[in-house]
């Protein structure tokens, strides 16, 4: 029993070549025409948005939301103003004194003490963790931007052959 095919079967595959590399041509030329097609379609919705669909929610928003808006304002700003007032007046005035009040009660400890406090920052220790994230940011980083520029790069032939598909030999 032989393996290979008969005449009449690589009859069949050589016309099975031919209408694959057909149907490959058509295809490349109908992807062509769907990009430019979609291409036109964007520049036209584009040019639609900023032409009636910006200046038609400019004057919905102008006859119903703005007097709203306009109505709310004096309000809003009262409160900003009265927010400040109250912080600017009492919050920042009663931690300041808190702060002030804390610092010499540390002073008078230090003085009844008669000797001096000095309080020294713990060691540092070194340790790994930080090191291998700050690599694997780093990592991450540079795959970010080599696989952008992979992707973004001018390869004409990642999304459409110059030549049909060339099928295996019968």
């Amino acid at each position: 029993m032989s393996l290979s095919p008969s005449k009449k079967q690589k009859k069949e595959l050589k016309k099975l070549q031919k209408s694959a590399a057909e149907l490959w041509e058509k295809q490349q030329v109908v992807a062509g025409d769907a990009a430019a097609l979609a291409r036109v379609v964007g520049k036209q919705a584009k040019r639609f948005g900023r032409e009636r669909l910006a200046p038609a929610a400019q004057e919905k928003y102008d006859e119903y939301l703005s007097p709203y808006v306009d109505r709310a304002r004096p309000y809003a700003e009262r409160g900003y103003a009265a927010s400040k007032k109250t912080l600017d007046n009492r919050v920042v005035p009663a931690v300041g004194s808190l702060v002030g009040r804390a610092a010499g009660a540390w002073d008078a400890a230090r003085q009844a003490t008669g000797r001096t406090v000095v309080v020294e920052p713990p060691k540092k220790k070194r340790k790994a963790g930080p090191v291998l994230a700050v690599l694997l940011g780093l990592g991450a980083a540079f795959g970010i931007a080599f696989v952008a520029w992979q992707t973004l790069r001018a390869d004409d032939e990642l999304w459409v052959a110059d030549d049909p598909l060339s099928a295996p030999d019968a």
